[in-house]
């Protein structure tokens, strides 16, 4: 009995101090835990929501949903107002078809919608099912062209935004990734087995950056040696034309045409009168 007491008067005690915690600050003392007050307008427009008209694209229509569900987590927004805000950021064409859907269904009913029903709504509007089919055979088919690396991979990235479902897991995508690079650097990419897309990502920049470099400057090295070579035969060039002019006078000196009266001799094949004169 005395030690339920006890018990039943610190229990009394923490209950004290966990109702009035804001004069309590001694050792042992508990905060209480503050409730997350729930987000309002203003709170939602300082996390920078984007904003979408209905004419950017599949792509900007990814982005932001994925922004949208971010400012969610980030402002705290109740699951009652995710709609209701969102459809805040809605301009031109794409106002135009929210005004005219809560026009046929009643603002009650249209703002009670959830955020799946309204990416999925959205979805079928922006993102007719003949260009999903397009975008899913660019992504099976994406390669990197030349050394381009940077390049496919902001592709490669916009193009796993919109399929993520193609990718129902990280090594999914990674091997999908890796599949389209070069031959160059294919080996090593797959030899350095990352983990996440992002560490595949930066290996494989680098990596290209590293080759790209070593290449250029083997091309600079073999320029040099070229234009080298051609320099020293340039230099050599005039005493090789010097000499042939010199043996070719010499050898006009020799065979000079005679020009006197003595006949020619088809024995010795020189001038002169008589017999031949002894060798």
């Amino acid at each position: 009995m005395i030690n339920k007491g006890v018990n039943d008067a610190l229990a009394a005690r923490d209950a004290t101090r966990n109702g009035d915690d804001s004069h309590t600050s001694g050792p042992g003392a508990r905060r209480p835990v503050q409730a997350a007050s729930e987000c309002s307008y203003s709170k939602f427009v300082k996390c920078k929501p984007l904003d979408f008209k209905g004419t950017e694209g599949v792509i900007k229509l990814t982005r932001w949903f994925k922004k949208m569900e971010s400012v969610f987590s980030i402002s705290n927004c109740t699951t009652s107002n995710q709609v209701k805000f969102t459809t805040c950021t809605l301009q031109d064409d794409a106002l135009t078809w929210w005004n005219s859907y809560v026009k046929t269904t009643t603002s009650e009913k249209a703002y009670a919608m959830t955020w799946a029903t309204l990416k999925k709504k959205m979805t079928g509007k922006y993102w007719p099912r003949g260009e999903f089919k397009k975008i899913k055979t660019e992504m099976w088919n994406l390669k990197v062209k030349g050394n381009d690396v940077v390049a496919y991979n902001r592709r490669f990235q916009q193009l796993a935004l919109m399929c993520s479902r193609m990718f129902p897991k990280e090594v999914d995508k990674i091997e999908k990734y890796i599949s389209g690079l070069p031959d160059m650097i294919l080996g090593s990419v797959k030899a350095s087995r990352s983990k996440t897309m992002q560490e595949v990502i930066e290996f494989t920049t680098e990596l290209m950056e590293d080759k790209t470099r070593a290449y250029a400057e083997r091309q600079a090295d073999n320029k040099r040696k070229s234009e080298d070579i051609a320099r020293n035969n340039q230099n050599q060039q005039p005493y090789k034309r010097q000499n042939t002019y010199q043996v070719y006078t010499v050898g006009n000196g020799d065979k000079r045409l005679y020009a006197g009266s003595r006949p020619l001799c088809p024995k010795c094949n020189y001038n002169h009168k008589g017999p031949c004169p002894p060798k």
